[in-house]
């Protein structure tokens, strides 16, 4: 069943959101209380959330449904069978395989509903991180957004850049996703002027968001990571320099609308070649390509959150993202040849920000790129046909739900 908090997306005030917060969970949605206090601390108005969270059937969902409304904010939440339920009501269940089970990907799902809602602004958290109390987590986000002027720009002769850059010489931490072949960069930095900023990442103290083999490098068997960041190790906000991509954490990330035509969290984990762990790291490869070749922005830095990632075996970590491996060095090479005819940032538009339609068409083309290419040369391959296949029907879901609302509204009004 569809476990919402109210009939409609409005706030408890009558006022309508505008922005959709999607939190996949299934421990700790207890989190959200402290967020929630966070925005009162810092006089964010909370009528403006409208909270989405994901998770399966055996979690409780009555009890999820009781925080929001202990806490007054407008929510709704999905376990497996809500999600059928709700993607049935809207005419596109024949969709229903874009949402893996039983994985971190089902944010996707958030977008969807983001996308039905006409939310403008989503923001996606995770269940184990906090914020920090002296950061105005939700209007740090939204400021960013909305941010035109000069900030740092990163660049590096690997066309990557480590998003823990700022004190690497200290730590000599890489993210998750960040591809080994990019390591030992060198890192140069200068200003550019911003002015259209599509997405918000926050970053993480305490245990940073690591991969497997890098978790065991540093020493711990336990999943998490014996090395850990404070406050001081980020100091400024900054972007990735066009041609040069980033790795993205959906665990603490704020973004448009826009974007999400392009920004499709990838079937991990429930596929046959059991490649997991790689969603957000993908997808924002994906956006990073499409935001430059539109000439937009995608910034990285504050609000911090405190990652407290549970423990659990490293290995269990390892034997989800080796078949990716090989792949996700690869991946943003793939990605960087795709040149969709008729989008060029250098010719300018009128609107700050590209739209929707412009995010598809770049999306549609690196879905052909990967769906007909031919991959045999990496371990696990095909599965990049299989991504490319489900970028497409991500497209023709958000086209059906656009037409079944704009259909609804027409007949409410007749």
């Amino acid at each position: 069943m569809v476990t919402e908090t109210t009939e409609s997306t409005e706030a408890p005030g009558g006022e309508r959101p505008d922005v959709c917060v999607v939190v996949p969970t299934i421990r700790e949605y207890e989190c959200m209380r402290a967020y929630f206090e966070n925005a009162r601390e810092h006089g964010f108005d909370l009528d403006r959330l409208h909270v989405v969270l994901v998770t399966e059937d055996f979690c409780d969902v009555d009890e999820m449904r009781a925080m929001l409304r202990e806490e007054g904010v407008s929510g709704a939440v999905f376990d497996g069978n809500g999600r059928e339920q709700w993607l049935a009501d809207h005419d596109v269940d024949e969709f229903e395989h874009l949402v893996p089970a039983a994985s971190h990907a089902q944010t996707s799902f958030g977008l969807l509903y983001l996308w039905a809602n006409e939310f403008d602004l989503g923001v996606f958290i995770d269940d184990d991180t906090l914020p920090h109390s002296d950061q105005d987590f939700f209007g740090e986000h939204l400021a960013t957004l909305e941010y035109e002027g000069e900030l740092t720009e990163v660049r590096s002769d690997e066309n990557w850049v480590n998003v823990l850059h700022e004190n690497a010489d200290e730590h000599g931490l890489y993210p998750r996703g960040y591809p080994y072949a990019a390591m030992d960069e060198t890192v140069e930095t200068g200003t550019a002027q911003v002015d259209s900023v599509v997405a918000s990442q926050g970053l993480w103290t305490n245990v940073p968001d690591l991969d497997a083999v890098r978790i065991l490098m540093d020493g711990d068997l336990r999943g998490q990571a014996e090395t850990r960041t404070t406050a001081e190790d980020f100091e400024a906000d900054f972007v990735a320099a066009p041609g040069q991509y980033l790795t993205v954490c959906s665990m603490n990330l704020a973004f448009r609308r826009e974007v999400v035509p392009a920004f499709y969290q990838l079937p991990m984990d429930d596929n046959e070649w059991d490649v997991g762990r790689f969603d957000d790291i993908w997808s924002g490869v994906f956006l990073k390509r499409a935001a430059d070749l539109l000439g937009d922005d995608v910034v990285t830095g504050g609000p911090l959150c405190e990652h407290n990632k549970a423990p659990r075996p490293t290995f269990d970590d390892l034997n989800d993202e080796v078949p990716g491996l090989e792949l996700n060095e690869h991946l943003w090479e793939i990605v960087d040849d795709v040149s969709p005819a008729g989008v060029d940032a250098s010719e300018g538009r009128a609107d700050a920000v590209a739209d929707a339609d412009e995010y598809a068409a770049v999306f549609d083309a690196m879905a052909d790129r990967l769906a007909t290419g031919d991959w045999s040369e990496y371990a696990n391959g095909a599965f990049l046909n299989h991504c490319g296949e489900y970028m497409r029907d991500w497209l023709d879901c958000l086209d059906a739900l656009s037409t079944v609302e704009r259909t609804r509204v027409v007949t409410a009004d007749d």
